[in-house]
């Protein structure tokens, strides 16, 4: 059954020709409409059926003229030429209303070089080469140097193009100041013709005098501006600008600087396949001098995915290096190449492939690679691999370079030990980044944590003989594996061990120091690294390593207070170590001496910190001082309260200290005498109130 007479008439059928073979002519549009047919034109209408696709065509009538180029005009004929710009060939200047100018896109009737002598855009049409590259010079304009196809011209580019032209404009006008050079006034010489004039008068004088200087700081200023203002500009528009830039001042400029940005934006910008290579093959072709002919091949850079790169980023590879028709083949990048490639791998957190990479990647910058594999352990603790991330430090990446740890900061000694006591690392990318903390693998062994933090301080002077290093192992120490998200440590508080465990700890520790000094793999001995009193054993083997730092670089320290107050709440520790210090009266008195000077010198900072602390330890901190059997170190206690004494407006919790007094029995201790007045003294300032 047919289709009614309703659907007849809401059926119109377009036929489109797609023949463009040469010297074909013929209505590019034919428009078959039963709704507009005329009586008479239905009884000429023949029936047409193409039995393949079952299709009638009952009706054709001359089809709507549709807009089109010049030469596919079906009412002017047209006549083709490879590259006549002279003048109109045939009647290729006769146009319908809808006749479209092949270079220009737009009405021929608003070309305004349809018959101009020596463009004649009238004979354009596209089978001629010439005429496509006018059109696409047209319509790409300063982009047509990049050998872009117009499909992949998109706004950003054009606008980088754009740009660009500008920028040739302004660097043309000063390019050529540059060239003629500025003539200057000449100095005010003697003048010795006759008759002789008075200086800067004589006119033979002035000429044979006139200097032309050649300032180059016009332009410099120019491609600068232009540079800062590329690295704005969206990657597209900015890889246009660097690279017509780098065009531009080839012969006249290191290009340096822009191979560098260049090398970048090619590793960390998403471009196409296509537009990759045509950056490339575009740098390539620009004519450098001599001196700068290395810079030709600068964009020759690894793409992502290239063999070598890729079995190295997947682990397939660690050494970087593979045979290729019979010769070897090595992974080796500039400097910024690296940057940028540890750069997109650290955003978007592959910190495995950061590690392979950098362990197996060579490059001529030695030291600049060396900075890059510093972070390795970092990188390592981001993925939880603490005791990689611990070995990493002490060992160098090859057997040519020193070990990271020769070179790591006391800031980043206490966040290592931090992140290999909690298994938790910040979450920015680098370690001085702020914000949260997060946990991502098993903390370190308290015994393997205390012989790797020996070890790194005993494989850097400027660490061993730094104070805060040593309070940054024992706070973390004395501290809970459990991290707060705002990166802050839970002290513990330890109870003192029994006096045979502590002595074993203190025999067998001598031996182990000697041996991690001497980088011999030690093992802890497993009685008295107990799963009970593990915490307590570290603790002792610190002191003793505290120790043994006193009696050998006292003389190179700069303080010691703080590491006094590392011990926090384990007054029992610190005993311990100043009891170890009677033993040498130099060192005695010299760590005396340096505390004393410290609470001289941070009295605000101490007198804050006892009011965050509290009365109960200040207590503590004042009894285990003045009951020290040698006097010297009598002398802390006794300087400590008289600073609270003197601050008593600062220490509203003083009168809760003097009943920690009472409640020990100081004043019935045998102090002495001296420290016996000065507490007595304090005591009666609350009693008599």
């Amino acid at each position: 059954m047919g289709p009614s007479k309703r659907e007849e008439k809401e059926q119109s059928i377009i036929l489109i020709s797609d023949d463009e073979a040469e010297g074909t002519l013929g209505n590019s549009v034919l428009l078959v409409d039963p709704l507009e047919k005329s009586a008479v034109e239905e009884e000429k209408s023949e029936e047409v059926v193409d039995e393949e696709c079952e299709l009638m065509v009952t009706f054709c009538k001359q089809a709507k003229v549709m807009p089109h180029a010049r030469y596919d005009c079906t009412i002017h004929p047209f006549e083709r030429m490879e590259c006549e710009t002279c003048s109109p060939l045939g009647k290729n200047a006769d146009i319908c209303n809808q006749c479209y100018c092949y270079i220009c896109d737009k009405l021929a009737s608003e070309c305004q070089n349809w018959t101009t002598p020596s463009l004649c855009h009238c004979n354009a049409h596209n089978k001629s080469k010439f005429w496509k590259d006018q059109r696409d010079f047209a319509l790409a304009g300063v982009l047509v140097m990049f050998n872009l196809e117009l499909t992949d011209i998109d706004a950003d580019l054009r606008h980088g193009g754009s740009l660009l032209i500008k920028f040739i404009q302004e660097l043309s006008v000063e390019y050529n100041k540059y060239l003629i050079g500025e003539r200057m006034p000449p100095t005010q010489h003697e003048c010795f013709c006759l008759p002789k004039l008075p200086p800067g008068q004589c006119n033979v004088c002035r000429s044979r005098n006139m200097e032309v200087v050649y300032k180059y700081s016009g332009v410099f200023a120019l491609v600068t501006r232009f540079l800062n203002q590329a690295e704005r500009e969206s990657p597209k528009a900015a890889a246009v600008m660097f690279l017509g830039a780098a065009k531009e001042i080839a012969l006249h400029k290191d290009p340096a600087l822009i191979t560098t940005q260049l090398q970048r934006m090619l590793v960390l910008c998403d471009f196409t396949k296509n537009l990759y290579e045509k950056f490339v093959n575009f740098f390539q072709s620009i004519s450098l001098p001599c001196h700068c002919f290395g810079f030709s091949n600068s964009l020759n850079v690894v793409p992502w995915d290239h063999v070598l790169l890729t079995t190295v980023l997947k682990g397939q590879n660690i050494t970087g290096q593979r045979t290729q028709k019979g010769r070897k083949v090595f992974l080796w990048e500039t400097l910024p190449v690296i940057e940028a490639r540890v750069e997109k791998l650290v955003d978007k957190k592959k910190y495995k492939e950061v590690v392979r990479y950098l362990r197996a990647v060579k490059c001529n910058d030695t030291k600049g690679l060396r900075d890059l594999r510093d972070k390795i352990p970092f990188y390592l603790c981001k993925t939880g691999d603490f005791l990689d991330a611990a070995h990493s430090l002490l060992f160098p990446v090859n057997s040519l370079a020193c070990c990271t740890a020769c070179r790591i900061t006391p800031f980043q000694f206490e966040v290592y030990l931090k992140m290999f006591r909690t298994g938790s690392v910040p979450t920015g990318k680098a370690m001085l980044d702020p914000g949260p903390w997060i946990t991502v693998g098993t903390p370190l062994k308290d015994g393997v944590l205390i012989k790797q933090a020996l070890k790194l301080l005993y494989s850097n002077v400027s660490l061993y003989r730094n104070p805060k290093c040593w309070s940054s192992l024992i706070m973390i120490l004395g501290s809970s594996s459990l991290l707060e998200k705002s990166g802050h440590l839970h002290p513990l508080s330890l109870k003192e061990p029994p006096l045979d465990f502590q002595k074993g700890v203190l025999a067998a520790s001598g031996g182990l120091l000697e041996e991690l000094k001497a980088k011999i793999n030690v093992s802890l001995p497993p009685a008295l690294f107990s799963p009970h009193l593990h915490h307590e054993a570290c603790l002792i083997l610190a002191v003793q390593a505290v120790q043994q730092m006193l009696f050998c670089d006292l003389p190179y320290l700069t303080s010691f207070l703080e590491i006094a107050l590392a011990f926090g709440n384990n007054f029992w520790a610190l005993r311990l170590l100043l009891d170890h210090l009677s033993y040498e009266e130099h060192v005695l008195h010299g760590t005396v001496n340096l505390i004393l000077r410290d609470l001289n010198r941070q009295k605000a900072t101490m007198l804050k910190l006892w009011q965050n602390l509290g009365p109960q330890y200040v207590g503590e901190f004042l009894c285990l001082f003045l009951t020290c059997r040698h006097k010297k170190m009598q002398s802390i206690g006794l300087f400590t309260l008289n600073i609270i004494t003197e601050n008593l407006h600062m220490c509203p919790w003083a009168k809760h200290l003097c009943n920690f007094f009472h409640n020990a029995g100081l004043r019935h201790l045998p102090l002495g005498t001296a420290a016996h007045r000065e507490v007595s003294k304090f005591i009666n300032i609350f009693e008599n109130v």
